[in-house]
């Protein structure tokens, strides 16, 4: 989206659906969806943050992430690399290793690659528009149209899940037509306040507009609902079951750790247990535990023991396990295992 959009409403009615909406009409629609924003909003540690750097790193971590999962490693993040600067300083395996656990790695890598950019490029500033966002590594549509808005104020509107779902019912769309959700976000934004819009379309989707659950009776926009929340509901997601073993193998104050290839598939360079590839008697199980990553549920085994014969790894002391890049599910079961 051009970095000079500006808010066509301002100009003529927006055709919304298969009507017009009048400027009344989208007043009071904008001015509604605000103040039910501003009394309900919930509490979260980036909210109504002016760092752009901050809104950046919330905004990285909340892409296919729970909000409850971001909390605690959005603090933790900001507080060992504060600023620009100070992340483009840091070494890969540091930047890995505070984004252990929250999954999709080339989001971390991309803004280690950034911070370097915006340091070498931008005198370690983020640039304050989409167009030149979009130049950076790793800043898609949605990224950079949400830092714009909500640090620049730029009237750019932003597209998610939770908002394509809530203009699905809003303006009951058939499927076939679905192809125009950022227009139409462009149309409905008010360009006065087009951070808190954004983020108000996006509260609405994850707290209210859910995708099995709706909450019609609570929604600030039901007068304008033209489905009343029996809109197409988002397909369940068949999901997956694998099971897995891991040896956890412990030596006094160190436990024995392998890292995957550079050119790993997934999560390359992280350090995880070794997995036991279990072809004849089951080792003896000392813990189970559960794990899902995307639409696949895991069933984890895990035994005590020795290494497995011919498994390159090393031993990492208790001290510095947590200063590698470890997988969300290693973490998981060392601190089962009361090792971290």
């Amino acid at each position: 989206m051009p970095s000079s959009a500006v808010n066509p409403m301002r100009k003529r009615p927006a055709q919304v659906g298969s009507r017009f909406w009048p400027a009344a009409t989208l007043h009071s629609f904008r001015r509604q969806l605000l103040d039910w924003y501003d009394e309900n909003r919930r509490d979260l540690p980036w909210r109504g943050e002016t760092d752009p750097y901050r809104v950046w790193i919330s905004e990285v971590m909340l892409q296919q992430t729970r909000v409850a999962a971001v909390m605690a490693y959005y603090q933790r993040f900001v507080q060992r690399f504060p600023d620009v600067r100070s992340l483009a300083a840091a070494k890969p395996e540091a930047v890995l290793a505070a984004w252990s656990g929250l999954g999709y790695y080339r989001r971390a890598r991309a803004l280690h690659h950034a911070a370097k950019v915006m340091v070498n490029e931008h005198r370690g500033e983020l640039p304050r528009t989409v167009a030149q966002l979009r130049q950076l590594p790793g800043f898609g549509p949605y990224t950079a149209a949400a830092v714009a808005s909500i640090a620049f104020a730029e009237p750019v509107a932003v597209v998610d899940g939770n908002v394509e779902r809530v203009l699905s019912r809003l303006l009951a769309w058939p499927a076939s037509k679905r192809d125009a959700p950022w227009e139409t976000a462009q149309w409905l934004l008010a360009a006065e306040r087009p951070g808190d819009f954004n983020q108000a379309m996006m509260e609405l989707g994850a707290t209210v507009c859910l995708p099995a659950q709706t909450q019609c009776a609570r929604c600030p926009l039901f007068r304008w609902c033209r489905t009343r929340g029996l809109g197409p509901a988002k397909a369940k997601e068949s999901r997956q079951r694998r099971q897995l073993h891991y040896r956890l193998a412990r030596r006094r104050e160190a436990v024995f750790l392998v890292q995957r290839g550079r050119g790993a598939s997934l999560m390359p360079e992280m350090w995880e247990l070794p997995e036991l590839v279990v072809t004849g008697a089951r080792p003896e199980v000392t813990f189970r535990l559960r794990h899902s990553i995307t639409v696949t549920d895991f069933a984890i085994e895990v035994s005590v023991g020795e290494p497995p014969p011919g498994v390159r790894g090393r031993w990492v002391k208790r001290a510095q396990v947590e200063d590698l890049p470890l997988t969300g599910l290693t973490k998981k079961i060392l601190r089962h295992a009361n090792f971290i």
